[in-house]
């Protein structure tokens, strides 16, 4: 008599709110076993109530990399082998060219970069030496050039894209498949702070979708939506005298 097949388990980072919670809902109602980590233990806590039997909080701090591997540990431990892993922890500040902040750009570097930079090295090891596993990077729209006000946010997702760019050929060798997440501007609670446009806003159920249709798709990209992506792909591909002189106006509607 064969045994029925297990749930397959999925790890997200930044849970608590924004994409990674709408993200996790979304995978548990798919039949993930869903491990969520954030360092508000008390939304984290409030989310694995919405679905006990599929949800389950592992609280964490993804810029302290021996608990990063210690939660991975625990993870597989209880729930399983992690199939899937999307890191959404980060967060966003709105910089001024002349009060430029060097603390600022350590704390956004460590935290969106070296703390995804954490999560990558403990899930990878794991993955590779099962020959197989699926990881998405949440980067951003933002990461394709330099806009006004979001120098310090976009550096770091542009080095999330470049760092997936340069992982994948190496990681599909080994069965394992990274993607890059792209947004625009999602409905969060990081961006309901901001107080300039936010053209093509989508909610985090949209993005939520678009993930995990990407994810079980195998994609490289996944950006949305379309508007935002072609305009801003379409941005960098410009000579630097017309590029500037459409960032400067952004800069003056900012």
């Amino acid at each position: 008599m064969s045994s029925s097949p297990r749930a397959r388990v999925a790890w997200i980072t930044g849970a608590s709110s924004g994409i990674g919670r709408s993200l996790a809902l979304k995978l548990a109602r798919e039949g993930y076993i869903v491990g969520v980590s954030a360092r508000r233990t008390e939304d984290l806590m409030a989310l694995a109530a919405e679905n006990p039997d599929r949800i389950h909080a592992f609280p964490l701090d993804i810029t302290d990399g021996n608990a990063v591997k210690q939660v991975v540990g625990d993870i597989e431990a209880k729930l399983g082998p992690i199939d899937m892993a999307v890191f959404s922890a980060g967060s966003y500040i709105r910089e001024t060219a002349e009060r430029f902040d060097a603390e600022q750009l350590r704390r956004m570097v460590d935290l969106n970069l070296v703390g995804t930079g954490h999560c990558l090295e403990a899930v990878i090891a794991v993955m590779v030496a099962r020959g197989k596993g699926r990881i998405g990077l949440v980067g951003s729209v933002s990461g394709y050039s330099g806009l006004p006000g979001g120098g310090i946010y976009g550096a770091t997702k542009s080095a999330m894209i470049t760092l997936a760019e340069a992982l994948r050929p190496g990681l599909l060798e080994k069965g394992v498949v990274i993607s890059i997440i792209n947004p625009g501007f999602v409905k969060t609670p990081l961006t309901d702070k901001n107080d300039f446009p936010m053209p093509f806003l989508v909610t985090a159920e949209q993005a939520a979708d678009h993930i995990e249709k990407g994810m079980e798709a195998g994609k490289f990209e996944i950006a949305f939506p379309w508007q935002m992506v072609l305009s801003l792909k379409l941005l960098r591909l410009l000579p630097y005298p017309l590029y500037f002189a459409l960032t400067r106006k952004m800069l003056r509607k900012t």
